[in-house]
């Protein structure tokens, strides 16, 4: 198979084909020593610079969950035969081993005669969680492993919180969607998980509560489902480099023909407010993922990035990588569209004082987050006091403008107390 250089990295650095690995000398399918099929034969891996990113990604890849350990020092005994891996550098969120820059060889520096050779570690999880019936491992119907055999999740009472524990779970962004009852098919057998409430800080989704394993009162037609958004990255989770992921492979965005409606979507997906800019050039650097061939064409009323219409695209390059900020969100409320208003400036998140706030400046934020009319303006700090820096005080909206910088303020950075934190209440659309 054709081996392709990472060229971030050293020639003798590769990206890989379809390379099967199994763990062999543990308890079970999840826990081993790691093996690699190459050359028509399985071999070892080397552990310099293995650590617990790296199991993620064979966790990941083998359907076994959260990683626990990456030990070294032959704990499930050495392996036989040739060592084809070392030097595997994998950020953590590789859908594939092979994704990862890694040195493919027969590595004779790595001698049986060394103690800690070979790759091997534990990765027994408190149980197994996957995503069927999408476009990629991060979009599609909720499955969880349990007693032996794959089953599905009800939809009641699901919640952006749980689904931002599954997202986190597998390894993709956290920020996402729940989708539709069945939107991805209804499954089959068991339906193990019901009643799931999650708070949003569980590492995975069997630290929930929820009903007794198997106790439910759901069809399949109400599996949940759930797509994990795309990211920005090289800034802070709302601002960078745009990436999306198809097709088990993050691809970088090309700024041609992106714009504001895109923006909007991108934002909002990702719980960061409105869009303050769109910048070219590589602003927040040159990605190293492939570039997507398709040029976006969003309205920019769509809840997620995925949904928007696509064209094929003429040839783009990491020169023009399209980058995101996005600038407004609200806090605390019981949806979208309601909670103490904070807006991004010099990379961090603030809070807007209530003097003179009234329900014009609530219609411009309103409008921001595409949340249709304001109902309300609250002051005093009614959805619960902000932390850190107070940005806007005594804003002049009249109501028209698209964004509330547009409108009148007092400066950035003001003397103020988190008691006074303005809120908003509008109509989700």
């Amino acid at each position: 198979k054709a081996i392709l250089v990472h060229w971030s990295v050293l020639v003798d650095v590769c990206v890989l084909g379809h390379i099967p690995l199994r763990l062999s000398g543990g308890e079970g399918r999840c826990s081993g020593r790691l093996e690699v099929y190459h050359n028509t034969v399985w071999g070892s891996v080397c552990d310099d610079q293995w650590d617990i990113s790296d199991a993620q990604v064979v966790c990941r890849q083998l359907g076994c969950g959260a990683a626990l350990r990456a030990d070294g020092n032959s704990v499930f005994g050495a392996g036989e035969g040739v060592v084809w891996m070392n030097r595997v550098e994998c950020r953590g969120n590789e859908i594939h081993l092979w994704d990862c820059p890694l040195s493919l060889n027969n590595h004779t520096d790595c001698s049986h005669k060394k103690y800690i050779l070979y790759t091997s570690f534990c990765i027994l999880s408190a149980g197994n969680v996957r995503l069927v019936g999408g476009n990629n491992s991060c979009a599609g119907r909720v499955e969880v492993y349990y007693n032996g055999e794959w089953g599905t999740v009800c939809h009641d009472y699901w919640g952006v919180a749980n689904t931002a524990v599954v997202c986190r779970e597998l390894g993709c962004d956290e920020t996402s969607n729940t989708m539709r009852a069945a939107h991805f098919g209804p499954g089959s057998g068991k339906i193990w998980m019901d009643d799931v409430g999650c708070s949003g800080s569980e590492s995975s989704i069997f630290d929930c509560s929820k009903r007794e394993m198997g106790d439910h009162n759901c069809k399949h037609s109400e599996d949940v489902g759930v797509v994990c958004s795309g990211r920005l990255v090289g800034g802070s989770r709302c601002s960078g480099r745009l990436e999306v992921p198809h097709g088990n492979t993050w691809y970088t965005v090309c700024a041609a023909a992106f714009d504001q409606q895109d923006a909007e979507v991108v934002c909002r997906e990702l719980d960061c407010g409105a869009p303050v800019q769109v910048l070219g050039a590589a602003a927040f650097g040159k990605g190293d993922a492939q570039m997507w061939t398709q040029e976006i064409q969003c309205r920019g009323d769509e809840y997620q990035f995925a949904l928007c219409p696509t064209s094929p695209s003429q040839f783009c390059s990491h020169e023009n990588d399209v980058s995101v900020v996005c600038a407004v969100r609200l806090v605390g409320g019981n949806s979208r569209c309601a909670g103490r208003v904070e807006v991004l400036h010099d990379g961090e998140w603030g809070t807007v004082c209530d003097v003179d706030w009234d329900l014009p400046d609530a219609e411009v934020v309103c409008r921001e987050l595409g949340c249709g009319e304001a109902l309300t303006a609250p002051k005093s700090a009614y959805f619960g006091e902000g932390s850190g820096r107070v940005w806007i005080s005594d804003l002049q909206c009249t109501g028209s403008e698209f964004t509330l910088t547009n409108c009148g303020l007092f400066g950035w950075g003001v003397k103020a107390i988190h008691a006074e934190d303005a809120g908003v209440s509008g109509l989700a659309l």
